[in-house]
Formats: C-alpha cells, structure tokens, sequence
C-alpha cells in the first residue's frame, strides 16, 4: 500500500489520542493521529516522523501522521494500513492461493471479520497490526483490548465446528527478532490467544517493508505464545 503525498516533520506533542503537534518547514502543525493506541515508545519529543498529505480540502488537520523513525527502524503507524497491506498480500496468491476470492469486511454470524477467503470453501482471517518493538521483539496489544479477546474466541469458536481460521499478525515494521502477546499489559489477550492456537486458528506473524510512502509484507516472523 502506498501514500500519495508525504511530508517530514518532527514530533512535539500528542495533546490527546487523536491530534498530535508536527513541526513542519518551521511552523508547528496540528496533524491527525491514525492510531489511538498507546504508542508511547514511538511518538517521543523530537523524532523523525512521516505525514500523509489528506486529499478533503473541508478537513479540520491537513495532514495524518502515519509512520516515525525509532532508532534504526522506520515503523508504521497508521492503523488503517495493515489490512491494506494484507488485502494486497492475499489478492497476490499469498496463504490461499491464487484462485481465492478475497473479500473485506466479512459478516458472518452476529460478527464482522476483517477478511474472508473463499478457496471455494469459506476461511475467516482477522489482521493484527503491531507496532510495539522491545529489544527486537515485537508485542500485541500495546494497551488492553477486549475487542481483540472478542474477535480470538469467535475464531476459535469457527475452528472448532470445522472452519478454517487465521489471525495475521501485520509487523509495521523491518527486522523482528520474533513476536509475542504482550501477556504484561493485556493477560486476557494473551490467554485468548493461545486457546485460539489450541482450538485450531492458525497464527501467522509477518514483518513489513516499510518506506514513508509505503508498507508491505515481507517476510514470516518466529510467533512465541
């Protein structure tokens, strides 16, 4: 997935969740946040940070803050850019095959997955983004998320009776040592995810090639539960 304008700038301040202070060519700019986790270790005073140019004229911030420079590592952080990234990657022939259809936004039941793959049989896939990164592990969530927990024992539930299910695991980022749930912050996740695993969802961790214009998956990350 690629953006169409990007700009540099360097992180001041993230007033709240959703805004966030850029300086810009010497002015400071209000620019929308696309992720309203915690990302603490990311958005600190005085990093490099990447900002997409939005296209609607009528809206209130000019520009989305979708990626920062930690150190070494460029890491994406706009939320919206996993599941492009995935539809992308699965339209290619990745997982299912050249032949699946490939749908977002799937209703199944009383719930709503972020992909389906029909190979003609129906297979039910939910994205992970991550963007948390501790001494070259990677971890999921970075602050508790009972959603997620939700969307684990549907597809457990799914496998069970039969169904193919899978959690992907989009890394924003380049070079993961492995992946992890981040049993510390959210023990919940953690557990629903390893009885996920028992029941039958298959766990794949992918990390991505990431520019300021652009994110792509790359290569199969070690998962360790």
């Amino acid at each position: 997935m690629r953006y169409e304008k990007i700009r540099e700038g360097v992180f001041l301040a993230r007033p709240n969740r959703f805004i966030a202070q850029v300086a810009v060519d010497g002015r400071t700019e209000t620019v929308h946040v696309k992720n309203t986790g915690r990302c603490r270790e990311l958005l600190v005073p005085g990093a490099a940070v990447y900002l997409a140019e939005g296209a609607n004229p009528a809206r209130k911030t000019r520009y989305d803050l979708v990626a920062v420079q930690k150190g070494s590592r460029l890491v994406n952080m706009d939320s919206q850019a996993p599941n492009a990234a995935a539809l992308e990657w699965l339209r290619a022939g990745n997982v299912f095959g050249p032949g699946a259809e490939i749908r977002p936004e799937y209703t199944y039941g009383d719930s709503r997955f972020d992909i389906a793959a029909f190979t003609p049989e129906l297979a039910l896939l939910e994205v992970k983004g991550v963007t948390l990164e501790r001494d070259g592990a990677v971890m999921f969530p970075d602050a508790p998320t009972a959603r997620g927990a939700k969307h684990l024992r549907e597809l457990a539930a799914f496998a069970a009776s039969g169904g193919q299910a899978y959690v992907l695991f989009v890394i924003q980022m380049e070079g993961a040592a492995y992946f992890a749930p981040n049993a510390e912050t959210d023990p919940a996740f953690a557990q629903a995810l390893r009885a996920a695993r028992d029941a039958g969802v298959r766990l794949l961790a992918y990390d991505c090639r990431v520019t300021p214009e652009s994110m792509a998956i790359r290569a199969p990350v070690e998962i360790r539960l």
